[in-house]
């Protein structure tokens, strides 16, 4: 696979990772309820900076026989370091017209950004869209309210003005789902709200081998080792703290490797608890 992806196999399941790009964020909106001396020793510890995080947007290529699933499209055209997610499908050999199934974890611009072109048309055109229905309502039937957001007033009102025109574009691709749900074979969708109200968790499983892709219920590793760390993105945070802890438990009891999407490229790798709490993130299949 060229540089940006990077393919394994869940049991039969052929899966590649495919790089849309990234953004740099200030550090306050990953992080708002940190401790800031234990947030600027842990960052110190990696070589990262205290001020912002490079974030990677990883989107999830599945290919089970003649199904072609992709969890989440990127950002498109939402900055000038995303919208790589046509040319890593083309370089894995997939058009966008043999995508048969995406499936949108939830609508933040990058996430969706992608499943719409610059032409404002969908960008996989034979592909039903597998979306929450909670997710929907909350961005299109008048439900929006992004007061629970710990970031600008500003970044608010672009996220719900992008979720709303690319939903709208894909209103009649759009499947929308109310509970636990297969998308493919061995491929499941699963409900995982708090970043927001339709959040969804991806788990895949075949010849006992496991990957739960956790979208955005954590969106940097420090979230596993200090799980009470907030995400400012996260509509409702205490919800978004349960579900966290929910999915890395699962992982770690059902010995699942875990994917984030905004994780460290190739953003999938093992979980495993730590003694003084909480858990810590290894990246690799």
């Amino acid at each position: 696979m060229p540089a940006g992806s990077h393919g394994f196999q869940v049991g039969s399941i052929r899966c590649s990772v495919l790089s849309d790009g990234y953004f740099s964020y200030p550090t306050p909106w990953f992080f708002p309820n940190a401790d800031q001396d234990r947030l600027s020793r842990a960052l110190a510890s990696r070589g990262q900076p205290l001020g912002r995080v490079l974030s990677p947007y990883t989107c999830l290529l599945i290919e089970i026989g003649r199904h072609v699933v992709l969890v989440d499209t990127g950002g498109g055209t939402a900055s000038a370091t995303s919208g790589s997610i046509v040319a890593r499908l083309h370089m894995a050999g997939i058009r966008p017209r043999d995508v048969e199934t995406v499936v949108l974890t939830h609508a933040h611009p990058d996430h969706i950004g992608g499943a719409v072109n610059s032409s404002g048309r969908p960008t996989f055109p034979n592909a039903r869209h597998v979306l929450a229905e909670l997710e929907w309502e909350f961005w299109m039937a008048g439900r929006g309210d992004l007061r629970g957001l710990r970031l600008p007033d500003d970044l608010k009102d672009s996220m719900g003005a992008t979720a709303r025109r690319c939903l709208g574009a894909l209103k009649f691709q759009i499947e929308t789902i109310d509970r636990e749900t297969e998308i493919a074979p061995g491929v499941r969708a699963i409900p995982a709200p708090g970043h927001t109200p339709g959040h969804l968790a991806i788990l895949l499983s075949s010849e006992g081998q496991h990957l739960i892709n956790v979208g955005d219920a954590a969106v940097h590793p420090l979230h596993l080792e200090e799980p009470d760390w907030e995400n400012g993105f996260d509509l409702a945070a205490a919800a978004a703290v349960a579900t966290r802890r929910t999915l890395v438990e699962r992982a770690v009891s059902e010995r699942m490797r875990l994917m984030a999407f905004h994780f460290p490229f190739p953003s999938v790798g093992r979980v495993a608890a730590r003694a003084e709490g909480g858990w810590t993130w290894s990246p690799g299949w």
